[in-house]
């Protein structure tokens, strides 16, 4: 089984477990996550790899992170997360990536990820819900960060924090790859 199967069957395994724990109907699980019930149904049934953009929609919608989406195990308190292990789920073919490297559920969703971003590539997301934070540290290059349509030079050293329940963009104008690392923390569910 290759590592696309294993996330294919561990999203369906987990789409299932979770959207049965807080009771919700396909299609309510739908409405709130603004996709199909046809997507749904094809995920749950481990027949298709959704697009990152999906897998977050459906993640917010049932109030937890995409680790919780993606992790094949569930047991011990101190997890830890090997290389091969680690999630890549954005990638163009200029050489731009983004990697789950590790999250949790306590007190609520929590991401960290590892970006890089080769020059003139660029990653748009959409809102996620009111409460989240993300935090940012460049490593190497100057991150475009845009939020709300403002736009923020974050130089390699610096951090950025902000509140992402708006349209935010992570774009590289600059002639050297950007690398960053981020973490994301979601609100509960209420």
């Amino acid at each position: 089984m290759t590592d696309l199967d294993h996330l294919t069957q561990s999203l369906a395994r987990n789409l299932k477990r979770c959207r049965a724990e807080r009771g919700f109907t396909l299609d309510a699980l739908a409405a709130r996550a603004g996709v199909s019930r046809g997507m749904l149904i094809q995920i749950e049934q481990a027949r298709t790899n959704p697009s990152v953009g999906t897998v977050v929609k459906v993640a917010d919608a049932l109030g937890i992170s995409i680790t919780s989406l993606l992790d094949f195990d569930h047991d011990p308190q101190v997890r830890l997360v090997p290389p091969e292990q680690a999630v890549r789920l954005w990638s163009t073919e200029a050489g731009s990536h983004s990697t789950l490297l590790a999250g949790t559920e306590a007190p609520g969703p929590l991401e960290l990820w590892s970006w890089k971003l080769v020059p003139g590539d660029a990653s748009v997301s959409d809102p996620h819900p009111a409460g989240t934070t993300e935090l940012v540290h460049v490593s190497a290059g100057t991150l475009v960060l845009t939020v709300d349509g403002a736009d923020y030079a974050v130089e390699a050293g610096t951090s950025a924090c902000f509140e992402s329940h708006v349209p935010h963009a992570y774009r590289n104008d600059g002639t050297v790859p950007v690398e960053m690392t981020m973490a994301v923390s979601v609100p509960e569910p209420r």
